[in-house]
Parts: structure tokens; C-alpha cells; sequence
């Protein structure tokens, strides 16, 4: 397989919760499926938000990935098939820390997965939860690249300083060659200097690491996925939809920064 045909591996992570890190994860998947690319969303948090945001009841789950990392059940059977392909989080992949650690190579158990699909799709966007522990761990190991969705605000910042830590503990040891594709300005309250300085310190700190694309606070974002669908397809002519298509621009490295 040459290199450009390779599936591209994206993790979304931010150890910070409530910054839009499912919302992205979600609605870049649906940007990159509405320009003709094959996606499958991985969702990685217990809480199963991402699963449940495509209307799917995680309580009902034969196989999740738990199954998936801790009984090393194929990525298949965990995968559902909806506006894009998911495979399924539970609540029981909150256990999967605990029952992996005597595994060996437990930080890997993710990659193995997603090697067995990794001819079927053109990209992977795995959703991670709120906090650098293994199942976080698992997804940088198994990733290309890094989105950061950042809350404009100081203490989502802060949160930065501590994720490229850990990614640089990743690189030694584990993925030598996963970086960070960006960082996502989130939950932009374009009303307020709070948001406005906020960005500026973003681009002053990390320079053109920052997506052009912003996305803004919009009631949409909570409505869509109470009606299981991306924003795109909820509301394919608003603003969110919009910027999500701008961010799709800017990864597929057609939308210049």
C-alpha cells in the first residue's frame, strides 16, 4: 500500500471535558464523509456520547470496545453502521483500564484493533474521554495526528501544557511519530474580549499549530445529537455545519492557515 492510501489516524484529546471534543469528533467525520471519504468514528469514553450521538442505545450493546481492548474481540463486531461508521463505547469501558493492566503491551491493544480495518476506511477519528489514563493513552499510540479542541478560556489552556507532555512520553516510548495536526478554537463566545484574548494567546503560544476554522457557540450543537445525527446533517446550512466543513478543508490540507 503506498503511503497516500493509507487510512489516517486522528485522535480528538484534551483531558479537559466540556471543550466539544465529541461534537468535533463527530462532525469532522460527517465533513469527511459528505467529500466522499470512508470514516469510522472509534469512541473511547465510557460515557458514550459519541455512540449515543448517533442514536445509538450503548445499554443495548452486544459487543463495545471494551470487548474489543480487553478480550481482543474483532473492531467488526463493535462497529455499527450509521450516517458514519461507529464503533460503540458502553459504560463498561470504564473497567477497561483496570482490566487491562496486567495485560502486556496494553498501550497498543487499540492499534492492533484498528489494523484489522485500516483497508477499509480512509480515515479513523477516535474520541477519547476527559483525562490522560490508558484508554487515552491507547488512542495516541495508535494515532497519526492530534486535535485539540480547546474552550477559549485560561484553564482549558492549561490543559495543553500537560497533553504535549504526555505526547512527548508517547513519542519516546511508545509512537514515535504522532504529532499534534492542531489545535481547534471551541465553544467561541464571539461576544466577549475573554474569547478574543483567549485566541490571541493561542495563536502567540502556538502559532500556525491553530485551525483557522472556529466554532462557535450555537444551540444546534445540543439538538443534533438528541436527534442522533451530526450537525451537518441536522442543520447542513448553519454556521456550525459550515465550520466543520472549513476544518475538513483545513486537514484534507487544501485550507490554508
Amino acid at each position: 500500500m503506498t503511503e497516500s492510501s493509507k487510512v489516517k489516524v486522528i485522535a480528538f484529546a484534551n483531558q479537559k471535558g466540556g471543550v466539544a471534543k465529541t461534537t468535533t469528533t463527530l462532525n469532522l467525520a460527517a465533513a469527511f464523509a459528505e467529500s466522499g471519504h470512508r470514516v469510522l468514528c472509534v469512541d473511547m469514553d465510557p460515557q458514550g456520547n459519541l455512540t449515543m450521538s448517533q442514536g445509538i442505545d450503548p445499554d443495548s450493546l452486544d459487543v463495545s470496545m471494551y470487548d474489543v481492548l480487553v478480550h481482543h474481540t474483532s473492531i467488526r463486531e463493535a462497529i455499527r453502521k450509521r450516517e458514519i461508521d461507529v464503533a460503540c463505547a458502553s459504560i463498561d469501558l470504564a473497567g477497561a483500564e483496570i482490566a487491562m493492566s496486567t495485560q502486556i503491551g496494553r498501550e497498543r491493544s487499540l492499534e492492533k484493533a484498528i489494523r484489522q480495518v485500516e483497508d477499509d476506511y480512509d480515515f479513523i477519528c477516535i474520541d477519547t474521554p476527559p483525562s490522560l489514563g490508558l484508554l487515552t493513552i491507547n488512542a495516541l499510540t495508535a494515532a497519526d495526528k492530534v486535535i485539540v479542541p480547546v474552550q477559549c478560556e485560561y484553564l482549558s489552556m492549561r490543559g495543553l501544557i500537560q497533553l504535549q507532555n504526555t505526547l512527548s512520553m508517547i513519542r519516546e516510548n511508545l509512537n514515535p511519530n504522532v504529532e499534534i495536526e492542531g489545535i481547534l478554537p471551541t465553544l467561541v463566545d464571539t461576544r466577549t474580549v475573554h474569547a478574543k484574548e483567549a485566541i490571541e494567546l493561542l495563536e502567540e503560544n502556538f502559532g500556525d499549530q491553530v485551525f483557522a476554522a472556529r466554532i462557535t457557540k450555537t444551540v444546534r450543537f445540543a439538538e443534533a445529537p438528541v436527534k442522533g445525527m451530526s450537525v451537518l446533517k441536522y442543520d447542513p446550512d448553519g454556521k456550525a455545519a459550515y465550520a466543520y466543513r472549513q476544518l475538513a478543508k483545513e486537514v484534507l490540507g487544501n485550507g490554508k492557515r
